[in-house]
């Protein structure tokens, strides 16, 4: 069942997102709008194209939303591959998805800090290889 799901979100999501999804939602907006002095503008024709919507819309919803998890973690595991294959890199932060709000926060102000400070020295010294050391200093820093 989840495999027939993820395979029905995928094509869905490809075809919801193409410029012929688009052109198709204007062209039956434009067949609305164009028939409502046939119907008199009546409740009844604005009830079609809001129910319309509005299922749709819920329906898109999940279907969205699986595709960006899978997305999601898809890229998770890419980026956790690279981290483990980069000699120096901190494998602890493979799993930074399980650490609370908190703890993400304290991770993002070390790294902002490790910007400024090679961001910092990089103006200082002009040399090629100083800025890879200076990196290579900042992030041993930051480990202990």
């Amino acid at each position: 069942m989840n495999e027939l799901f993820r395979h029905f979100a995928q094509k869905t999501s490809q075809l919801v997102g193409s410029s012929w999804a688009f052109i198709l939602s204007v062209f039956i907006i434009v067949v609305w709008a164009v028939t409502g002095p046939v119907f008199h503008f009546s409740d009844t024709w604005q009830l079609v194209i809001n129910t319309g919507t509005t299922i749709i819309t819920f329906l898109m919803v999940f279907l969205i939303q699986n595709t960006q998890n899978r997305d999601a973690k898809a890229i998770h595991l890419k980026l956790d591959e690279l981290l483990k294959g980069v000699t120096g890199a901190r494998t602890g932060l493979v799993n930074l998805e399980q650490l609370s709000d908190e703890d993400l926060e304290k991770l993002q102000k070390e790294f902002e800090r490790l910007h400024k400070s090679v961001n910092h020295n990089d103006k200082k010294q002009h040399a090629p290889g100083a800025k890879l050391e200076e990196t290579s200093e900042a992030v041993e820093a930051t480990k202990s």
